[in-house]
């Protein structure tokens, strides 16, 4: 029996693993394929007695997965099932993988996951860079095809995923980490089962990083509550490991003609390059989540790359299966991108601390006794002039924030004293008591010096920070804002002067006021803690 995909015309449809390994749709069995089957009793024989044999090859020879790992399911199917013809294919893709080193710190990448012989190539324009990286730990992110499990987090738990190159193994450390964040974040091994957005990850992951230990997730329901709640898990988690890449499993538009494909993975290639992951979704949703199948997972990955420091989007490579296979009718679209880290941190995690065990201290101590306290610090960078903001939350709401843009003494006393302000002098809020200080976390925003622009197309939204100012009126927004809110420039830019500076909304564009950008390092008690 011969399948023949009803999305794409290829007779190529896997009927065990119910996905096509052209397309990577998803269809029930027996549903929709109808008059797509071409159907021979003699073949079917054949097909059965050579499944049996080799069943019985496999089971005898190759042997199975030992108790708590598991054995690859699209082996044989989706890549071949030997591992000296899977590593040399591999191997070559990467060795074909042209382009200069990527620069900075690689936090996250996006990576396709269709068949090797369709999204091999561009796949391994990620796995180039996480090879040169050399990671301790990748993360993988992918989501569920065929199963369903509202508000679930899948993660996989066993020691090991075996592929024809031998033993992956699982950091079962962070993997107990995740599940104890939430009780959304499940232990779901159905969501593994043939899953081509995890699996196909792992053999490259092999190959490109042969010590690191695999993280496996599928996201068994990528809605945005979810996708931020796996965001915030890995933040939490992954906060404290210094040498990891974190991989997000998508591929592009489906089965749209060659140049509409083209046309329509551009515009999704320029919202990912905003690094906005709310941005993203919501472009995603009003585009009916028809931009790539991975939306979820991109999201969840290019949010929590931002949070562990990478500052700027690098598209490593782009095609289609018209490219790679050669059939341009319908075409399913491949990218690779990676998030890096380019800028250097101002701080230290030493000096981090110490801010904001000044900060604690100080707020503590004037709430008892009415007066500042005197701190002192031994560290040069600390005692640095440099501005700062400090911001109160209780409960995950704003409790009071208070800075200074200009630096006006060493950033050490301007946090310990924009503490205070935050804390008692806010007027949008009541004065923190004694009793609240343990339900509140503290947050703080070391200021690079302002820089004057004359042209607003600087303004890189959720990396800068941006005052305006016209005559004695000002407004300023810190650059995080942009991240919380999900706005697009236009909107960060039309409140910052209509309701913050209290000008007109377009005066940022008309050059009525005055620009100025800055970049902030924030970081704060509830991620150390959680």
């Amino acid at each position: 029996m011969e399948y023949i995909c009803p999305h794409c015309d290829k007779p190529i449809y896997d009927d065990e693993a119910l996905l096509c390994l052209y397309c990577g749709e998803n269809l029930e069995r027996g549903v929709g394929t109808l008059g797509k089957m071409r159907y021979s009793t003699h073949w079917t024989v054949v097909a059965v007695v050579v499944a049996i044999v080799i069943g019985i090859f496999v089971f005898f020879v190759l042997g199975c997965a030992p108790a708590g790992a598991k054995q690859a399911d699209l082996a044989g199917k989706w890549y071949s099932d030997s591992g000296e013809e899977l590593a040399q294919e591999l191997n070559g893709y990467l060795k074909d993988a042209e382009g200069d080193q990527v620069e900075g710190d690689l936090i996250g990448v996006v990576a396709p996951h269709a068949a090797f012989r369709f999204s091999g190539p561009i796949a391994a324009y990620a796995y180039k860079a996480i090879k040169q990286k050399a990671p301790d730990t990748i993360v993988i992110v992918g989501f569920t095809h065929r199963r369903y499990f509202p508000n679930r987090i899948a993660v996989f738990t066993d020691e090991a995923f075996y592929t024809p190159l031998g033993k992956a193994r699982i950091d079962l450390d962070i993997t107990k980490r995740l599940l104890a964040y939430d009780v959304n974040i499940r232990d779901i091994p159905e969501a593994f089962d043939a899953e081509n957005s995890v699996e196909m990850q792992v053999p490259f992951a092999q190959i490109a990083a042969k010590d690191a230990r695999l993280v496996l997730i599928a996201l068994c329901d990528q809605r945005s509550d979810n996708q931020k709640l796996l965001a915030e898990a890995l933040y939490s988690v992954l906060g404290v490991e210094k040498n990891l890449v974190v991989v997000a499993s998508t591929d592009m538009s489906h089965y749209l003609a060659y140049d509409e494909a083209n046309k329509k993975d551009e515009g999704t290639i320029d919202e990912i390059k905003k690094f906005n992951a709310r941005a993203l979704y919501r472009e995603s949703l009003e585009n009916k989540h028809e931009l790539m199948c991975g939306y979820g997972a991109v999201c969840a990955v290019m949010a929590v790359s931002k949070a562990l420091g990478a500052d700027d989007v690098e598209i490593l490579k782009c095609a289609n299966s018209g490219d790679t296979f050669g059939d341009k009718k319908k075409v399913v679209g491949y990218l690779s991108a990676a998030f890096v880290k380019k800028e250097g941190d101002m701080l230290t995690d030493k000096q981090r601390q110490e801010l904001l065990t000044i900060a604690r201290d100080t707020i503590k101590h004037y709430l008892k006794t009415g007066e500042t306290l005197e701190v002192e610090t031994s560290d040069e960078v600390l005692k640095r002039d440099m501005g700062a903001f400090v911001t109160l939350h209780k409960q995950g709401r704003l409790r009071g924030c208070i800075g200074n843009m200009v630096a006006r003494g060493p950033l050490y006393l301007a946090v310990r004293d924009m503490a205070i302000a935050a804390a008692v002098e806010d007027p949008r809020f009541p004065e923190v008591t004694a009793e609240e200080l343990d339900d509140i976390d503290i947050e703080i925003s070391a200021l690079s010096p302002m820089e004057k622009i004359d042209d607003h197309n600087l303004i890189e939204v959720g990396k800068h920070g941006v005052m305006v100012q016209m005559g004695f009126r000002s407004g300023v927004y810190l650059p995080q804002v942009a991240e919380e809110t999900g706005w697009t420039k236009d909107e960060f830019m039309n409140s910052l002067c209509g309701q913050k500076a209290g000008i007109r909304e377009d005066a940022w564009k008309t050059g009525e006021c005055e620009i100025f950008i800055f970049t902030a390092e924030v970081f704060g008690e509830k991620e150390r803690n959680e």
